[in-house]
């Protein structure tokens, strides 16, 4: 049986698998992650990239608002 932290964490990874099939590029599913809080760090685990990626997505979205 599961414990609750790896369900959290399953649901955590569904939902970023949704949130990356409804957009059309990581870039956009990574800058809608940033603004729901979570860090380069988590984003580029649940995306399956790197934080380095990550957190240039993020500078590049900061760049463009």
């Amino acid at each position: 049986m599961a414990s609750e932290a790896e369900s959290l964490d399953e649901v955590s990874r569904l939902l970023a698998t949704l949130i990356r099939l409804q957009l059309p590029t990581q870039a956009d599913a990574i800058r809608e992650l940033g603004r729901a809080g979570l860090g380069p760090k988590r984003i580029a685990e649940l995306l399956g990239t790197t934080p380095n990626t990550v957190q240039v997505a993020l500078s590049r979205a900061k760049r463009k608002e």
